[in-house]
């Protein structure tokens, strides 16, 4: 009998993973509940530390590419094999919580921590990838590392990168120690076998139906743009209204449109979010002559929304006209949705029903890292529920019962995968 046939007599250490989890959180740019590490600040560097001590004590061989992704190896018994892959992220955005992106890594490593304790010998690697900048906090484009990982980021535009105080993406990571040049961050082809990431759903229905596990069989697309408009500005009062050119209220306007086109695309899954809205000068007694927005578009499906896309662009252009505001309209990324690998969830889906777990399958809304790792992988993911759907704020918060049983559920997993 192999050992992917034979039972484990595998136990998870959920005290020492909870352990973990609390210790990184406090690594943090500000106090606690609140969890803030923006790429390549202060509080990211020491939360990589963390990372790659706790991959030490696991046992791990570390290497680090030129972006700074950590990838952190079990060898196999055969390394001339393609890996089987796990991870996600521990960069946090302002003011979030301890659970987002971190159990897929600390549990990632519980998990072969757990295999290795019930006396697994992978016959493929296994490895543990800590990506770099799954949030878009500092570049305004999620997903960095990945994208670099699996090609789908150019690199003049990786070079092209700016953050709001104007440094580039090369300054920063040469401040940071990161080795090598951009173009060897690309894997190879075939380089993983299957990838599988661990994560808090980040969405209400686990809970709501008292389900443990969730196994993605979809990921949704993302798509970003931003929206410059121009009008006329001056004084409150003494400009009447018949003739005004008001940027603020055409971008008001525009945000309405977003929503309208999202919810009438004809896809349920379609969302659409204007998550940055300014206007100038900002003054109470001030006509605003100029407003930025960025706009988030997502579905599980591109034709509802490029459907949406086009309803946003005719909406602004018309209100725009109507307002005497000039309007430019410009792409920042337009991803593909990422179907899960249909083994690797018949797998996983297995493995819950010998636990006696329930599931049920499920499409990612919000993306990961496993939508570019699906480009260069077969890749899944792990759900596990999180109280109130909540994520991206200090409340986050997944028990230590459910945490336990995602990594059961991947351990499982990426032994089988890995014989």
């Amino acid at each position: 009998m192999s050992q992917a046939a034979a039972p484990l007599a595998l136990t998870v250490d959920s005290a020492a993973l909870s352990r973990r989890l609390q210790e990184l959180a406090l690594i943090s740019e500000a106090p606690a509940p609140v969890v803030t590490r923006v790429l390549l600040s202060e509080a990211d560097q020491r939360g990589r530390d963390y990372v790659r001590q706790a991959a030490r004590e696991t046992g791990l061989t570390l290497r680090e590419d030129a972006v700074g992704n950590i990838f952190a190896r079990w060898e196999g018994s055969d390394p001339t094999l393609p890996a089987v892959g796990t991870g996600s992220h521990t960069d946090a955005i302002p003011n979030a919580g301890l659970y987002d992106g971190v159990v897929g890594v600390l549990g990632g490593f519980e998990a072969l921590h757990a295999l290795k304790r019930a006396g697994f010998q992978p016959r493929r690697s296994i490895e543990v990838v800590m990506f770099t900048a799954e949030e878009p906090t500092r570049f305004g484009l999620g997903c960095l590392g990945s994208r670099l990982l699996a090609g789908a980021l150019s690199l003049e535009k990786a070079r092209a990168l700016r953050d709001r105080d104007g440094r580039s993406l090369e300054e920063l990571r040469a401040a940071a120690g990161c080795q090598g040049a951009l173009e060897s961050v690309k894997l190879p082809e075939g380089f993983y076998h299957a990838f599988v990431e661990l994560h808090i759903e980040q969405g209400p229905l686990l809970e709501a139906e008292n389900i443990p596990i969730g196994i993605v069989e979809h990921i949704a697309g993302p798509s970003s743009y931003r929206i410059s408009l121009l009008g006329e500005g001056g004084h409150a009062g003494a400009v009447l209204m018949p003739g005004r050119r008001d940027a603020g209220l055409a971008a008001a306007e525009i945000a309405l449109a977003v929503e309208h086109a999202a919810k009438t695309s004809g896809s349920p899954d379609t969302v659409g979010t204007t998550g940055v809205f300014r206007i100038e000068p900002g003054a109470v007694n001030s006509v605003p002559y100029r407003a930025y927005l960025e706009i988030d578009l997502r579905d599980t499906r591109l034709d509802t929304r490029e459907k949406a896309l086009a309803e946003i662009r005719r909406a602004a252009a018309e209100i725009c006209a109507r307002r005497s505001v000039q309007l430019e309209f410009s792409e920042i990324n337009a991803d593909p949705p990422a179907p899960g690998d249909a083994r690797t969830i018949a797998i996983a889906e297995q493995v819950c029903a010998e636990l006696g777990l329930r599931y049920r399958r499920m499409v990612s809304r919000a993306y990961h890292d496993s939508l570019f790792m699906a480009r260069v992988s077969p890749t899944t993911m792990i759900f596990i529920p999180c109280r109130n759907g909540w994520s991206h704020r200090p409340e986050e918060y997944a028990s230590p019962e459910h945490i336990a049983a995602g990594v059961e559920v991947l351990a499982r997993t990426l032994a089988r995968l890995a014989v």
